[in-house]
């Protein structure tokens, strides 16, 4: 890998060729952007896995909210499952509860359901009520490889003053920068620390178009420049 992490959204084969053609890293393999990402299919991660040899950090997520009941980290458990088998190399979750703060306990019971594979808590903690205890929460938890975050609900560009603060805090190995990530934000986190970067829509023309690894190509160069 070079100096930075650069992971991209793929939601198909086609998705992860042309983010390893364009010089990414990493997958973060979903579905159904229109709810910010849910949970892909095995067969999904097989194909992709069949083509491609990018590491594919994979969603667990069945609907747009950020909780979960038994029932839900039931049916997660089994998916990560039948994805860590199709080729999943980690997972992306993360819980909150009804009042705002992360949900030890689930998030808890999915890090063990996916052991010993590592795991990206997503953001979900740009949505908590206290954004700093979530953080406090979070970095602790085992097998914890990165925290996707945005700073802010609305994106990097309202939440670069948190990321700043928590890469002050010593959270910057963690930082996984994202939702919203533009180019001119970028030379700023890399003054705060941050070496990992996850791009989605600025990677292609709509949901609709594929990944375009010429963008890809533009955002490698960005992010490795130091």
């Amino acid at each position: 890998m070079t100096g930075s992490l650069l992971e991209v959204i793929a939601l198909d084969v086609r998705d992860a060729v042309a983010a390893e053609q364009g010089g990414a890293d990493r997958l973060e393999v979903v579905t159904d952007m229109a709810a910010d990402g849910l949970s892909p299919t095995p067969e999904t991660v097989a194909a992709i896995a069949a083509e491609c040899p990018l590491p594919q950090m994979v969603m667990l997520r069945i609907d747009v909210s950020f909780t979960a009941d038994a029932a839900v980290l039931d049916r997660l458990s089994r998916e990560a499952k039948a994805l860590a088998q199709a080729g999943a190399a980690g997972f992306v979750f993360g819980f909150l509860d009804g009042a705002g703060t992360v949900d030890l306990a689930a998030t808890e019971a999915l890090i063990h359901a996916v052991s010993p594979l590592p795991w990206t808590f997503h953001r979900a903690v740009d949505h908590a009520g206290d954004v700093q205890a979530a953080w406090r929460a979070v970095r602790l938890l085992p097998n914890l490889a990165t925290v996707l975050t945005a700073g802010a609900p609305t994106g990097v560009g309202d939440g670069l003053p948190v990321l700043k603060t928590r890469a002050e805090a010593g959270d910057a190995s963690i930082i996984l920068a994202g939702g919203g990530l533009l180019p001119q934000y970028v030379p700023a986190l890399l003054d705060y620390g941050v070496r990992a970067f996850h791009v989605g829509s600025a990677v292609r023309t709509s949901w609709s178009e594929p990944v375009d690894w010429g963008l890809v190509r533009r955002w490698r160069t960005l992010v490795d420049r130091d």
